[in-house]
């Protein structure tokens, strides 16, 4: 016994310190909670946004959810987007559609055609890489064997970890299939405290959107972190993006739907550039008249001149 009396003192003052730790290192818990107090709002909505999932299913490697729910949490909080659903509640959506189609609802539901908004950008989130060291070295278990009892029930959930994570966030314009912004992301711990919990910025209206395990992993919180840190980049470079993209973009192409003349000048004026046949298909430059009738075009071959809109719809 005298011999285990220094081992004891050792052990003992290696719980102090252990336990003092989290009080004076950060812990992953905390960190996630000020990186998303400090993510940057937008003034006005840019427009109209739906994320999507990589096709590299990475997160379920992970014992993670899809990391959509998370992206929508952060782009509603920041409210530079309008948020389009394009998962499940879409589908169950077209279903009620369907159901309007068929006729099956009662009258006066105001569900049909032409009510879906388009989405002008697409938000995908991805991982680069990740260091997922989720056991870690159990502290408690070491230190019960030298101090008894009690003491390794106190410690088992103390632990030290090292997880990294690197993630990317793409912006495509719908239109354009631009990818206007690109933005990476890192989080990491390299930390010793007790094991990550609930409460913090997830208790926030977080709860039940398909992110439990980013709240009580510790990999899923290092890859929030990630995420947290991408998306303010993001919103900080989104002052370059257009916030009129339908406008912004190139007029969507139209076809002859009878037989027509290209004009030299508005009004159908001036001599006659070219006739079309049905099924033509033209680019128009944006120039109208003013009661829109005659539209100034371009085809093919580079030609440009008017025509009348009566004579053509869009392409499909």
């Amino acid at each position: 016994m005298q011999i285990l009396s220094p081992l004891r003192v050792g052990a003992a003052l290696a719980l102090a310190v252990a336990v003092a730790a989290p009080a004076m290192a950060e812990s992953i818990q905390s960190k996630t909670q000020e990186k998303a107090a400090q993510i940057p709002t937008c003034s006005h909505k840019i427009g109209t946004a739906a994320i999507y999932e990589p096709e590299n299913n990475w997160w379920s490697g992970l014992g993670l959810e899809s990391p959509e729910a998370l992206i929508k949490v952060f782009v509603m909080r920041s409210g530079c987007f309008t948020l389009l659903d394009r998962g499940k509640g879409f589908a169950m959506a077209q279903q009620e559609r369907a159901l309007a189609g068929s006729g099956d609802l009662r009258q006066g539901s105001n569900l049909g055609k032409g009510q879906v908004k388009a989405a002008d950008y697409i938000i995908t989130p991805d991982i680069v890489s990740k260091n997922a060291d989720s056991g870690g070295t159990n502290v408690g278990g070491f230190l019960g064997g030298f101090i008894g009892h009690g003491v390794g029930t106190i410690m088992s959930n103390i632990s030290i970890h090292s997880s990294t994570a690197d993630v990317v966030l793409t912006v495509t314009d719908v239109r354009s299939s631009e990818q206007v912004a690109m933005d990476e992301g890192h989080g990491s711990k390299n930390d010793v405290g007790f094991g990550v919990g609930g409460g913090g910025w997830w208790g926030g209206g977080v709860a039940g959107l398909g992110v439990d395990n980013y709240q009580h992993t510790e990999i899923g919180q290092v890859v929030t972190l990630a995420y947290i840190d991408a998306y303010t980049k993001l919103v900080t470079e989104l002052g370059g993006i257009s916030d009129n993209a339908s406008a912004t973009n190139v007029q969507q192409a139209v076809t002859m739907a009878k037989p027509g003349h290209l004009y030299e000048r508005n009004g159908g004026k001036g001599k006659v550039l070219r006739a079309f046949e049905v099924n033509t298909m033209l680019y128009p430059t944006g120039n109208k008249s003013d009661d829109n009738v005659w539209w100034e075009v371009t085809d093919e071959l580079g030609n440009k001149g008017w025509v009348s809109s009566k004579l053509f719809g869009l392409a499909k």
